[in-house]
Parts: structure tokens; C-alpha cells; sequence
């Protein structure tokens, strides 16, 4: 390793870097990942809330908002709001499984919203809005399952989240990505996701 890249590594902890600047380091030009990586797909209303909530979390490398859960393939937007897909709102996230286990990406999830009403999240109702775990492999299904048992005593009313296998996971549209990062000013953005990331912290 050069002296350039060592004293980038070190600024970098210094400043507390999270997300993918945390998981990856310069040597030469080159960006390296880490030497593995796992993914989890969640929904929980909005992805837009979902998406701001969990990439901040350190270990989380990317999340990406999407679709998943239904029958149509290559759903759009307008398609899913319509609620004939069957989707549901949700984001994929690839995470680096010697920061973050997917137990705790479970435990931010229940945090990051409502699980105990069925389609239906603050003011945005309708079945894309359900909460759901979507699990990768039956290691994943097993620790759904446990996270969810221990999660209700945390809600007065019984958790209504769907967990199932996931099929196939659709990107949604460019401009639903990042979107709180892109439009911190917006509206929903200020009166529905700030609240989130607050209610979230540690």
C-alpha cells in the first residue's frame, strides 16, 4: 500500500465515513470491495423512508429501491401505485456481513417503521405500502422469523409483517433513488423522512 493510500484509509476513519466510502479503499485508482458481500430486500412503506433510514447505517454498502413481492414483470411505477402488480415498495440492500449482521439490518427495520399496519404506512395506504421481509435463503427465513417473534413485544399490536421468498427484485426508476439525499427540501421529505432518521438514531 502507498503512503498516498494509507493517509486516505486513516482520513477516512478519522471522519467517521460510513456507507460504501467505509467498506472500500483506494490503492492506486483502483476502488476494492470488500471480499464478500450479502443482500436483504425489506419493505416498509415508502421506499423513499426505507432507503434514507438504512443507507446510513455503517456496514450497508448500497441500497437500491425497488419492487418485489407480486406477479407483473418489469413493473413501473404507475403500475405498482395502481396496485394490480401484486409488489410491493421495497428496498435491496448489499451489506458487508463482518460489519453488520442481517439480525441487526432486522432490528433497524423494525425501527424504520410501522409493522403493525397491514398496507398501510402514516398516510400512504394501499398494499404496495406493506411491510414485508423478502428473505434470500432459508438462513435468512429462519432469522426473520426469530427477529419478528422478538420484535412484538416491542409493539402493542401484533406485527402484520409478510415475510416470503423472493423471486425476482425490479429497480425502480432512476429518479426514486436517493431521493432524500436528491431533494432533502421536499416536502415529504422534510415532514415524513426527517421524523424517520430521527426516530432511528441510536
Amino acid at each position: 500500500m502507498t503512503r498516498q493510500a494509507f493517509k486516505f484509509i486513516s482520513a477516512i476513519a478519522a471522519a467517521g465515513i460510513t456507507c460504501l466510502a467505509a467498506h472500500t479503499h483506494a490503492e492506486g485508482n483502483k476502488m476494492i470491495r470488500p471480499p464478500k458481500t450479502e443482500k436483504a430486500t425489506l419493505g416498509g412503506g415508502c421506499f423513499w423512508c426505507v432507503e434514507a433510514v438504512l443507507e446510513r447505517i455503517p456496514g450497508v454498502i448500497s441500497v437500491v429501491s425497488g419492487y418485489a413481492g407480486g406477479s407483473t414483470q418489469n413493473p413501473t411505477y404507475q403500475q405498482v401505485c395502481a396496485g394490480d402488480t401484486g409488489h410491493a415498495e421495497v428496498v435491496q440492500i448489499e451489506f458487508d456481513p463482518s460489519r453488520i449482521t442481517y439480525e441487526q439490518l432486522l432490528k433497524a427495520f423494525w425501527k424504520a417503521h410501522d409493522p403493525t399496519t397491514p398496507n398501510r404506512q402514516g398516510a400512504d395506504a394501499g398494499t404496495q405500502y406493506r411491510s414485508i421481509i423478502l428473505y434470500h435463503d432459508e438462513a435468512q427465513r429462519i432469522a426473520a422469523e426469530k427477529s419478528k417473534a422478538a420484535a412484538a413485544a416491542d409493539f402493542a399490536d401484533p406485527i402484520v409483517t409478510e415475510i416470503k421468498p423472493l423471486e425476482k427484485f425490479y429497480p425502480a426508476e432512476d429518479y426514486h433513488q436517493d431521493y432524500f439525499s436528491k431533494n432533502p427540501n421536499a416536502p415529504y421529505c422534510v415532514h415524513v423522512i426527517k421524523p424517520k432518521l430521527e426516530k432511528a438514531k441510536p
